[in-house]
């Protein structure tokens, strides 16, 4: 499988959340250019031997690859769940100057904890 360059990253998070929040402090430290908080949403799971409910929002955030160590490191101080979603998606494609928009805004070196 090959590696690509450039990865959005699926999170979700109780509607209690401060989400915006939770986007503003991954941005601020440069682990991720963009996060998109989308609306509230029901998920329907399994968690400790039962089928649970909850109302979440989707969260969706662009970074580089070699970002995601810190973005985790960040995610998991961040987030309230004891196992929160992240789902790596590599982008294998997309317009070159907004790819090169996400490696500029998540150069390592100017994060701010």
């Amino acid at each position: 499988m090959t590696e690509t360059e450039y990865v959005m990253v699926l999170t979700t998070l109780s509607v209690e959340a401060d989400a915006e929040a939770f986007a503003e402090a991954i941005v601020g430290s440069r682990v991720a250019a963009c996060v998109n908080i989308l609306p509230p949403m029901q998920s329907v799971y399994r968690w400790h031997d039962g089928v649970e409910r909850a109302p979440e929002r989707q969260v969706v955030i662009k970074t580089s690859r070699d970002r995601l160590g810190p973005l985790w490191e960040r995610v998991r101080a961040l987030h309230s769940y004891e196992v929160p979603e992240f789902i790596v998606i590599p982008i294998v494609d997309g317009h070159a100057p907004y790819l090169r928009w996400i490696g500029e805004s998540t150069r390592a070196g100017n994060e701010i904890w």
